[in-house]
C-alpha cells in the first residue's frame, strides 16, 4: 500500500522530520532525506504491528492530494512509500474459489512471468484485492 509521508526539509543542523497524515502519531526522522525515508517505512511497520496486534483496521492510504491543504504540512515536501501490509492482515486461510477458466489462464500466465512480482495465484489475488479494496476506502 502506499502512504503519503510529509518531509519537513532538514539542514547541517536539523534532521529532516517525516509524518504520516493517515496514521496518527506515526512519524520518524533521519540526518538525510534517504535515512528519514528508511526510518519512516520502520515506524509505520512498527505502528502496524502494534494496531494488528489490538485488533484493529489496518488505515487505508490516502493520496497526497487530500492534504495538499493541510496548513500543519505547509512547505513539506511530499512523497509515497510502499508498505506491503500482507503481515498484519491476520493468519492466511485456504478457501476454494471459482473463477472462469481464461481469467484463471491469464493469472497463471502473469505468476509465471520471470520478473517474479507475484510467487503464486493466493499472491496475485490478495493484491487484486487490496487494491480493490483500498480504492474503495475499504481498511483492510
Amino acid at each position: 500500500m502506499l502512504y503519503p509521508v510529509a518531509i519537513e526539509r532538514g539542514d547541517d543542523k536539523h534532521a529532516f522530520g517525516v509524518s504520516v497524515p493517515d496514521l496518527a502519531g506515526c512519524y520518524s526522522a533521519g540526518d538525510t532525506l534517504a535515512e528519514a525515508l528508511q526510518n519512516v517505512k520502520e515506524a509505520i511497520h512498527g505502528y502496524l504491528e502494534i494496531a494488528s496486534e489490538d485488533g484493529d483496521d489496518i488505515p487505508v492510504a490516502s493520496v497526497i492530494d487530500d492534504h495538499l491543504d493541510n496548513e500543519d504540512y505547509k512547505g513539506f515536501i511530499w512523497a509515497m512509500v510502499d508498505i506491503d501490509i500482507t503481515p498484519y492482515l491476520g493468519t492466511a486461510l485456504k478457501v476454494n474459489v471459482t473463477l472462469p477458466n481464461r481469467l484463471l489462464a491469464q493469472i497463471d500466465s502473469k505468476v509465471a512471468e520471470k520478473d517474479g512480482v507475484f510467487k503464486s495465484r493466493s499472491a496475485l489475488l490478495a493484491e487484486g484485492a487490496k487494491y480493490i479494496l483500498s480504492i474503495r476506502g475499504v481498511s483492510a
